[in-house]
């Protein structure tokens, strides 16, 4: 017979499983770190960074859920071409998670804290039609442009040209390209012939 001791891992194999510690940086909060930007500034760009952050989460989802659902006579290059989107989101997502953790603040990462201080609204459960899929897509992506811009102008102004810059090139660059993209698939263009009606203007 097999004793316990026998059949019973060394502790130093034993992973140490169950453990509960206590919040050491409370969300809302900045640490000292060594960046040559005072302790306000990188209060206010976390704050901003962070909103920036749930908002583009919240996108990623849509991506997500709009690509599953795409349906239609588009659905092959729609379905491709979201996607792709989600996935330049979700690079965004880890940008600007990173950024406020440099900055010494707590990033936004479970997805129902995200939820909870979105402004993009929230969809309905079920499927909708893919006009209203890709407007309400848009539509968020206008949400964050215009906090980003707005953002972008005041991290310049408070001396963090990090933060500034990221949200410049990826945010609101990125952002405008994608919602391009959305908007001219929006165009009611007839596929086989002329519409009908007056002569095209130069």
């Amino acid at each position: 017979m097999t004793s316990s001791a026998g059949t019973t891992a060394p502790a130093a194999a034993q992973p140490l499983l169950h453990q509960k510690g206590r919040e050491v940086q409370r969300f809302g909060t900045v640490k000292q770190v060594l960046l040559g930007l005072p302790h306000d500034t990188r209060m206010y760009a976390c704050q901003v960074l962070n909103q920036i952050l749930a908002d583009t989460q919240m996108l990623y989802a849509l991506y997500k859920k709009h690509h599953w659902l795409m349906r239609g006579a588009t659905f092959h290059q729609l379905h491709l071409l979201l996607d792709q989107h989600a996935e330049a989101q979700l690079a965004l997502v880890d940008a600007l998670a990173e950024r406020v953790q440099s900055l010494g603040g707590v990033a936004v990462g479970d997805p129902r804290h995200a939820a909870e201080i979105t402004s993009v609204p929230r969809p309905p459960d079920g499927t909708e039609e893919v006009p209203a899929m890709l407007s309400r897509l848009l539509e968020a992506h206008e949400t964050i442009l215009v906090e980003a811009r707005a953002a972008a102008r005041r991290l310049a102004d408070l001396g963090d040209d990090g933060s500034s810059d990221l949200v410049v090139s990826e945010v609101v660059r990125g952002g405008e390209a994608q919602a391009w993209f959305l908007a001219e698939h929006l165009v009611d263009t007839p596929l086989t012939r002329l519409a009908p009606g007056p002569e095209a203007v130069a």
